[in-house]
């Protein structure tokens, strides 16, 4: 069997609010997660999303707003609104990731600590000092892993991870994939974990056109 393959950026929404869910199904299913994480601009961009600041206020307040805080309740997740520092790049927070990974490290709790610091603290993925105490918080030193992240090889490999996303039909984050069979959002984590016991039928014909 497989690894799970997660791509998520380090401050998404509804990253976090599938995060400690996704963590227990994998446990419970013995399988490892393979982490991906994107440039989730670009992402969206690959499949010509509409820019969040050009979408209507009704949808922003749906499915930025009142989608969120019902999903909070029912993940029983702290998350007191949108951070006042959310529109900051979680660039460096996502290549903090990759180079903890290209050093070995699982970085499994690590992801799950930034979204939450972000989410429910209000955490600046962006500052170099939050994300050492982060890091710190799960037990971990990650003054080598920030270093490492403005490297030209992480650079590479994060936008490898996007340029990987975009041509695979990533629609955002979180998308799993389980045995190359994609789910894309926290709210299709029963079917991962039902996909993880037994594979659904795929015998519909693809649209072409």
């Amino acid at each position: 069997m497989s690894n799970v393959e997660y791509f998520y950026a380090a401050h998404s929404a509804y990253a976090y609010l599938g995060s400690a869910k996704f963590m227990q199904i994998m446990a419970s299913a013995g399988r490892d997660i393979t982490h991906k994480p994107v440039d989730l601009i670009r992402v969206m961009q690959g499949y010509g999303s509409t820019a969040f600041r050009d979408r209507s206020v009704k949808h922003r307040n749906h499915f930025f707003n009142r989608e969120m805080e019902r999903w909070a309740e029912f993940r029983d997740v702290v998350m007191p609104g949108r951070p006042a520092n959310h529109h900051h790049s979680p660039d460096l927070a996502n290549r903090m990731l990759i180079a903890a990974l290209s050093q070995g490290q699982n970085v499994d709790r690590l992801a799950h600590r930034m979204l939450e610091a972000h989410w429910a603290e209000s955490a600046d993925l962006a500052d170099p000092s939050s994300l050492m105490q982060i890091a710190g918080d799960v037990g971990l030193d990650g003054k080598g892993w920030l270093d490492l992240a403005d490297s030209p090889a992480i650079a590479a490999q994060y936008a490898a991870n996007t340029d990987e996303a975009i041509a695979r039909g990533v629609l955002g984050s979180p998308t799993y994939f389980v045995e190359g069979d994609m789910f894309y959002g926290q709210d299709r984590l029963d079917l991962v974990e039902r996909a993880l016991q037994k594979p659904f039928r795929n015998t519909w014909p693809p649209i072409t056109q």
